[in-house]
């Protein structure tokens, strides 16, 4: 193995083991990946106008974050003739990418899987043919019950308020497909923690060889059946995290700037964006994405951490330092 292939060995830490989080305080905490999570699959601009929907709004409000210190995208694509619905092909995600890396030509590019209310698995699967480079990979069912906002016209394809009451049903099986289909296109998993039960389908993919070191693992705290966002909830989860794994540290909705501060104190790295999260404060709308990235690059460099360049976290994130090209 050359020196070239392990150099994220460098940034990988215990974030739990006092004396080793002691260490890299000496010798300087790493510099924090700031993943932007610019839209998603459910709510739009029903629940918030800065919400970008369309190719070009995407486009544009990723390079806004880019400039404020985002090293990583994770994008929900729309379909364009029901633009209140999740992306069902690989071509609208392609024409999305696409207008991405035009405008930041080394951001990483983390398509999502999780899709949305109306998506099938094989629609959650139509992103990995597109150019992405990360993709999140769900471990555990997602359950929710939700009030949606009525869409009123104009916005395009409206509806009525409602309630979901949903659950995506994961299985074993479905996360190991859905790991292998990332495996052979060299797309790093971004596995989403939701609590405690998601470590055994990790030490499950691990063993059947489905992930590649380092492990890119996401805590999601304070989402429906998610573990409450709490800093002991953290611990707990960072302590059952296998070696060799990076933590990205996800809030929802008012947790977000608690949780995302906590992960700059202890070393990990932040994902903030009007997916998780819509208010920048109490009965205060978010204006954009670039604010919420603003706001966590600010509090990164307040606790004398630098904020990763996009060519520093792919070093730290073991993928390669070349942009892969969108077909």
């Amino acid at each position: 193995m050359s020196n070239e292939s392990i150099k994220w060995k460098e940034y990988i830490f215990d974030y739990t083991d006092t004396f080793e989080y002691l260490g890299m305080l000496r010798k300087g905490l790493p510099p924090a990946i700031l993943c932007v999570c610019i839209n998603g699959g459910i709510q739009g601009k029903e629940s918030n106008p800065a919400i970008p929907e369309t190719a070009d709004e995407i486009a544009d409000s990723v390079y806004e974050a880019y400039k404020a210190g985002a090293s990583m995208v994770h994008i929900h694509a729309r379909d364009p003739e029901r633009q209140a619905h999740p992306a069902t092909k690989t071509e609208t995600w392609i024409e999305v990418n696409r207008k991405v890396r035009e405008k930041c030509p080394d951001i990483i590019i983390n398509n999502t899987t999780g899709g949305g209310l109306t998506s099938t698995m094989e629609d959650r699967l139509s992103c990995l043919d597109a150019g992405c480079e990360i993709a999140s990979l769900n471990t555990v069912p997602d359950m929710g019950r939700y009030k949606m906002k009525a869409r009123n016209p104009p916005l395009p394809d409206p509806y009525p308020e409602f309630v979901s009451d949903e659950c995506v049903p994961y299985s074993y099986g479905i996360v190991e497909k859905f790991a292998s289909e990332m495996l052979k296109r060299d797309i790093k998993p971004e596995v989403e923690i939701y609590h405690p039960g998601s470590h055994w389908v990790v030490q499950d993919l691990i063993a059947k060889c489905l992930l590649k070191k380092p492990y890119w693992l996401q805590t999601v705290m304070g989402y429906q059946t998610s573990s409450y966002a709490t800093v002991e909830n953290v611990i707990q989860l960072l302590k059952e995290f296998p070696e060799d794994s990076l933590w990205l540290c996800a809030g929802v909705g008012r947790n977000q700037l608690q949780m995302t501060t906590l992960a700059a104190l202890m070393g990990g790295h932040l994902r903030v964006g009007l997916e998780d999260n819509i208010y920048y404060a109490r009965s205060q709308m978010v204006s954009s994405n670039a604010q919420l990235v603003e706001r966590a690059a600010r509090i990164v460099k307040e606790l004398n951490r630098k904020v990763a360049t996009p060519a520093q976290a792919r070093e730290m994130l073991g993928i390669r330092a070349t942009p892969r090209n969108i077909p």
